[in-house]
Order: C-alpha cells, then sequence, then structure tokens
C-alpha cells in the first residue's frame, strides 16, 4: 500500500513539476526575446531592404559609369535606378524642378556651381572626380586635315558643336575658338561666332549629338572630349586643343540635397575615386582622375 501510494504520489508530483517547468519554459520563451529586443532587430536588420541610387550623370559618362555601378553592386549590393545621362544643364533643370536624385555628377565646374548656389547639393559632399581632353574629330578614315583650331574656319562643310546653353562640351568649344579670334566671348556661352563660321556651326543638344552628325557625315569635324572617342563608332581625333586654350575640363561629383540615402551616396563617389578596379574602367574610356 505504502508502495502504491509513493508511486502514485511520485507520479502526480512529477506532472506538476513537468507542468511548472513547462509554464516556465514557456514564460522564459516570452520574456527572453520580445518584441523590439536586440535579437528581433538584429533579425530585421539582416532582412534590411537594399539601397537603390538615383544618378544623374553627364553624358559624356554613358559609357563607363554603367560598368562602376555594376561593380559597386557585386561588391555591396546596392543597385542603381535608370541612370539619367544628358546635358549637364539639362540634369540641373531636372533637380530645379523636383526630381529625386542622389547623386549629380556634371561635365563642368560651372554647371556645379549653379547646382550648389541652387542648394541642390550637398557643398561639404562635392568632390572633383574627373578631368578630359578637348578635342576635334573627323569621321574614321577622312582625309580632313586640323593642325590648329583656326583651321576649322577653313574646312568645307559644317563644324558640329554643343549647345553651350546647356553642353559643357560646347561651352569649352567656344572657348577655344576664342583663343584663335572665332567666337567673341571668353566664357563660351556670351558671345558669337565670327563670320568665318558662323554659317558652318551645327549646334547639337549634347556632346554625343556632335559626334554623331561628325560619324554620320553630317558635319566635316567636332569639338568633343577625348573620351567619347572611346564612346561612338566612326570618328576618330583630329586635333587635340591645347590646354591653355580652354578653362579645365574638370567632372565636380556631389550628393544631392534631396537624397534620402546620402551616406550611401557619397560613399559611391567615394569608391568611384578610390577602388582599383574602377580607376582601371575610368581609364579605359579615356577619364583621368582629378589630381
Amino acid at each position: 500500500m505504502f508502495d502504491m501510494v509513493s508511486r502514485r504520489g511520485f507520479v502526480s508530483l512529477s506532472a506538476v513539476a513537468a507542468a511548472g517547468l513547462g509554464l516556465a519554459g514557456c514564460s522564459g520563451s516570452k520574456t527572453s526575446e520580445p518584441a523590439g529586443s536586440d535579437a528581433g532587430s538584429a533579425k530585421s536588420s539582416s532582412k534590411k531592404k537594399a539601397v537603390e541610387l538615383q544618378v544623374f550623370a553627364a553624358n559624356s559618362l554613358e559609357k563607363a559609369l554603367p560598368e562602376v555601378q555594376e561593380l559597386y553592386t557585386e561588391q555591396t549590393g546596392t543597385t542603381f535606378a535608370d541612370t539619367q545621362f544628358k546635358a549637364s544643364g539639362d540634369l540641373v533643370e531636372q533637380m530645379r524642378a523636383g526630381a529625386a536624385v542622389d547623386v549629380l555628377i556634371t561635365a563642368s565646374k560651372g554647371t556645379m556651381d549653379d547646382a550648389e548656389t541652387a542648394e541642390l547639393v550637398d557643398a561639404d559632399t562635392r568632390e572633383d572626380m574627373f578631368v578630359n581632353d578637348l578635342v576635334i574629330i573627323r569621321a574614321e578614315g577622312s582625309d580632313t586635315k586640323i593642325e590648329a583650331i583656326a583651321d576649322v574656319a577653313n574646312l568645307d562643310g559644317k563644324i558640329a558643336i554643343g549647345d553651350a546653353k546647356t553642353v559643357p562640351a560646347g561651352k569649352y568649344a567656344n572657348q577655344a575658338l576664342a583663343s584663335v579670334g572665332l567666337y567673341t566671348g571668353i566664357e563660351g556661352d556670351d558671345g558669337e561666332y565670327a563670320p568665318e563660321i558662323a554659317d558652318k556651326v551645327a549646334l547639337a543638344d549634347k556632346v554625343g549629338t556632335a559626334a554623331a552628325y561628325v560619324s554620320t557625315g553630317d558635319c566635316v569635324a567636332g569639338f568633343v572630349y577625348s573620351s567619347d572617342i572611346f564612346r561612338y563608332d566612326g570618328i576618330e581625333e583630329a586635333f587635340v586643343c591645347p590646354e591653355d586654350s580652354h578653362k579645365p575640363i574638370v567632372y565636380p561629383g556631389a550628393v544631392a540635397e534631396s537624397s534620402e540615402h546620402a551616406d550611401e551616396a557619397k560613399a559611391f563617389i567615394d569608391f568611384c575615386l578610390t577602388n582599383k578596379k574602377a580607376q582601371k574602367i575610368w581609364a579605359k574610356y579615356g577619364f583621368e582622375l582629378s589630381a
């Protein structure tokens, strides 16, 4: 009898104890990882949505920049929206109109100055990124000879030049022409073409269009960047304009004031300038890092 009662009591006590442990376990599981705990936060942070950056960039970066962006995505997971490649002035006007942008890269200091004055970019993040050369091009295989800037006045045909109002390459071209008396304004957007070439100039809405005019034969020559030789088929360098014939061609980059991912945007600009593989891509397309 005693043995039977003892066994029954033991079983009963064991059941109670097990139940108690079960309740304690449940209670412990609720209090050990409550909503909003560090463990929960760590778990949710690991599922953090990848950042997507919107970049506005000068038209002349259309070939090189996507390769650098692809490299950045491979290394960081950050992706890019449909990057806008247009004349620098047009990009700034889009930003004035309220376009959502994370990074702006222009083909001239003046255009970036305009964006900074309008408080469209964070001045503290501004970096001079690349430099370029101004060249006069001809159609590939053409026998057109240009040994000086002034030679364009003697050409039999049209000369492609970017519209200086929005295209920095056109502004630099006009400065070069002004250095030999073929344009009246030293700034490049404040004068008129000399009578010798006034009827020959074919204005282009972007530097790529100027290159296309030459490659198709619509123009016998044109002013573009040296990097454009790597971007477009059917053109070749005829003459490199002397550095002192125009202002330095510098590409500044900056984080947009409207960016919701300012830290990541700045990190991308830094990557463009410091990553060895990125530097090889820039060099492949004729860009040099700004000293």
